[in-house]
């Protein structure tokens, strides 16, 4: 037999039922009493008590019948093969343990200060073409006929009979005897009835014919009717709180038409509100679907009873879906407040938002507030709901989707679990940094809008499908809100970029209030540039990161600009990441790799979707000496973007020779497409490693087969044949000649290869700036030739 206790919602009378109030909704309070805490075993777990604070479900098929969560034992986890370029395990990578510059409330000096940047985008221009955003696949659920979702008999559990003003059980079975739908509690005297208030047949409001009942609520029975005005379409009958009393069902109907106007196709659609003999009902749409939570529990018992997880891109999916629902009723200055996997159901390949119940304004300071326990942002309480909050449970949300959540209705209720016992964490990085984000436990710490968070979710699940996929598909690149292409700084330069070069340049900002003027300010010498800069009519954030910019291209005599503009960006915005940015690139510059590192990290954090902040701190990484780190970082970012191929390759083969890697920094360099600008020089790179690899003549061949059809400086081939002749000549003295073997087109053979040396240093010779270096050329052609041994 579970207890009740009453409601503490202010002005609620209602009592807490199965964890939540059977009137205002409200989740139980935290310091309910929970059941015991010894685990349970698994076997026990599927057929116990809920364990999770303030629930009084029990485990069906290992699965709570009331909260959703799972029952406590062993789970599932993530699984994937390696990539064949990886070579180091999955926990060595993860960039969380790495310092990172604080930001946001971190520096604030009162945290909710924040000043948001309105990204560029709408939720129209972000939507996918279908389920998946056209980057993974969804597997489709059908159509639930209505006539086949009315209920048989409906019936309330007598374990869930409890009354509805004071929480005292009742309804329940004496002597043998089953016990009363209706009734008055022995304890307060007032009536209670869990028997259907409409019948089918009933004709409501002269225009919805009820066929029957569909499922039983926090406000009563949910019944399926036909819309005799209406071609006889389905709809679905709701009741209003406080049905009994006339007055409040009229104020109930005034304050709720305001979702009437709430018109979205990812949003189930209001009809009408009605009475009925003096109760009042929401007639809306008809969703012939399967929750996700329902689709959880299906998973489940397909899986005897352990809890299986959605996969990540699938689970990500029916966020990146969603979303724009929310950006709707967000810009009609309504918040959701209480979304989980019940209130989002499949229905073929699309889905769609229900129960609008816990919708408020904004503004609402006096309407009882609505949500679920280990999904309610922790300052909604004290302050009541926000866009950040309802942030906040689509991140967990998307947590209990994407992984076997323990604890997040009592440990973890506003925390996530260390990336340590966490296998999705440990294989996907970003996945972890964009839940960390939008389950901040401070609001200003979130993304800001629906929008910002499916831009970086986006983001997300293209790294989550390349990595699927592998290094080799990473055939297409997606440009960036935020960030330019990689190296756009470097072009022509070459091995001599310098590492902040290879890095993309920040997006400007179009809404900034000088975004006209700077346009005007074209001029391609960076020293005039500044000087023009520093002379702006107005200064803005957009002014201070361009003359960050130029201050760092000028060179180290202007990097004091740089940390100048730095800090009046943050002074301003303790949450502009854009200025962290730019302190990493003059950190990188100076060559203070560690500081540099900090900055990307803490960039990372705040926009996890994007690969610029990754590439970035692997090449921080990489020059502190993280090597983990760092090719982890890469290795993400040459599967997720062609433009992102050249520079990682580079990266890993620098890593992977310094371990003595050869195969591995040969595996990378052929990342490198030939239509990359980038190709000559892997190629010129691999044919090096090949020459100083010391794996005999074949090893030589192939290094001079490596740039045989390139059209490359001259001089560089000339030394490198040098190189290669020399070294197979010692080889072919030691080991014998293999005359089959030909090093670029030459036999190996000491008299060819001789020959082929002393051409090679005549070639140099006539290339030689100075007078003493060709002669000292020409004497070394001298010494190799032929005729030297008759």
């Amino acid at each position: 037999m579970t207890t009740n206790t009453a409601c503490t919602q202010p002005g609620c009378t209602g009592s807490i039922v199965d964890g939540y109030c059977d009137v205002c909704g409200s989740p139980a309070a935290a310091s309910a009493a929970a059941p015991s805490a010894a685990a349970p075993s698994a076997a026990a777990s599927a057929t116990g008590a809920c364990t999770q604070p303030g629930c009084t479900g029990t485990y069906v098929d290992g699965y709570c019948d009331v909260c959703g969560s799972p029952a406590p034992g062993g789970g599932t986890a993530a699984s994937g093969e390696p990539d064949a370029l990886s070579t180091v395990s999955t926990v060595s990578r993860a960039s969380n343990r790495l310092a990172s510059t604080p930001l946001g409330s971190a520096r604030a000096a009162q945290a909710g200060s924040k000043l948001t940047r309105k990204l560029g985008t709408s939720s129209t221009r972000l939507r996918g073409a279908r389920l998946g955003a056209g980057l993974t696949h969804v597997p489709t659920i059908p159509a639930i006929d209505a006539s086949k979702a009315i209920l048989a008999n409906p019936m309330v559990p007598e374990d869930r009979r409890n009354c509805p003003s004071c929480g005292n059980p009742v309804g329940r079975s004496r002597s043998g005897q089953p016990g009363r739908t209706e009734g008055f509690c022995p304890k307060c005297r007032n009536r209670f009835s869990f028997s259907p208030k409409l019948q089918p047949g009933d004709l409501v409001n002269d225009q919805y014919e009820v066929a029957g009942c569909l499922a039983h609520g926090g406000f009563g029975w949910i019944y399926m009717a036909k819309d005799k005005n209406v071609s006889d379409r389905w709809v679905v009958l709701k009741g209003l709180l406080n049905s009994e009393d006339p007055d409040a069902v009229a104020s109930a109907i005034a304050e709720q038409t305001f979702l009437a106007r709430v018109e979205h196709p990812l949003i189930v659609e209001i009809y009408n509100f009605v009475t009925h003999d003096g109760a009042g009902y929401i007639v809306m749409e008809y969703v012939g679907g399967t929750s996700l939570k329902t689709l959880l529990k299906q998973r489940m018992a397909a899986n005897n009873g352990q809890y299986d997880a959605l996969p990540i891109d699938q689970a990500i999916a029916y966020l990146l879906e969603i979303l724009p629902a929310f950006s709707y009723l967000h810009d009609l200055g309504l918040v959701y407040c209480d979304f989980k996997p019940d209130n989002i159901i499949q229905v073929g390949d699309a889905v769609k938002l229900i129960d609008l119940g816990g919708v408020r304004r904004i503004d609402d300071l006096d309407s009882a507030i609505y949500g679920t326990v280990g999904f309610q942002a922790p300052e909604v309480a004290e302050v009541g709901p926000s866009v950040a909050s309802d942030i906040y449970t689509l991140g967990r949300t998307l947590c209990v989707l994407a992984m076997e959540f323990r604890g997040y209705q009592s440990r973890y209720i506003d925390s996530l679990p260390p990336v340590a016992e966490v296998p999705l964490f440990q294989k996907y990085d970003s996945v972890y940094r964009l839940l960390a984000k939008a389950c901040a436990k401070d609001p200003a710490d979130r993304f800001q809008s629906a929008d910002e968070f499916r831009v970086q979710l986006l983001g997300v699940l293209r790294e989550v499908v390349a990595d699927k996929q592998g290094v080799q598909a990473a055939q297409h690149s997606a440009s960036s809100l935020l960030f330019g292409t990689p190296g756009d700084k470097s072009a022509g330069l070459g091995e001599a970029a310098q590492p902040w070069q290879q890095l993309p340049s920040l997006a400007p900002d179009d809404s900034d209030k000088m975004a006209s003027w700077l346009k005007t300010v074209s001029v391609p010498d960076p020293a005039k540039k500044l000087e023009l800069l520093v002379d702006a009519p107005e200064q803005s954030a957009q002014t201070l990161l361009e003359v960050a910019e130029a201050a760092l291209e000028v060179g180290p005599e202007r990097y004091d600009m740089v940390d100048t503009a730095v800090n009046d960006l943050l002074s301003e915005d303790p949450w502009e990441w854009r200025a962290v940015w730019m302190a990493g690139l003059v950190a990188l510059a100076r060559g203070d790799s560690k500081a540099a590192q900090s900055a990307f990290n803490a960039v990372y954090g705040q926009v996890p979707g994007e690969l610029g902040p990754k590439l970035a701190l692997a090449i921080a990484c990489e020059h502190s000496g993280e090597f983990d780190v760092a090719e982890g970082l890469y290795l993400t970012c040459a599967r997720t973007d062609a433009n992102y191929i050249a520079p990682s390759a580079f990266g890993l083969a620098n890593i992977r020779t310094s371990r003595n890697d050869v195969d591995g920094a040969l595996n990378a360099l052929d990342l490198v497409p030939r239509t990359s600008g980038a190709y000559v020089r892997a190629r010129r790179q691999r044919a090096g490693l090949l020459a100083g690899s010391g794996r005999g003549l074949p090893a030589l061949a192939q290094a001079m087969d490596s740039i045989a059809t390139l059209t490359i400086d001259p001089v560089d081939r000339a030394n490198l044949a040098a190189d290669v002749f020399r070294t197979a000549l010692a080889e072919v003295q030691q080991s014998g000649p293999q005359e089959a073997l030909r090093i670029d087109g030459r036999a190996a053979t000491e008299t060819s290869l001789r020959d082929g040396l002393e051409a090679t240093y005549r070639q140099l010779a006539d290339q030689a700036q100075t007078r003493p270096e060709r002669i000292a050329l020409v004497d070394q052609a001298n010494e190799v030739r032929g005729w030297t041994l008759r």
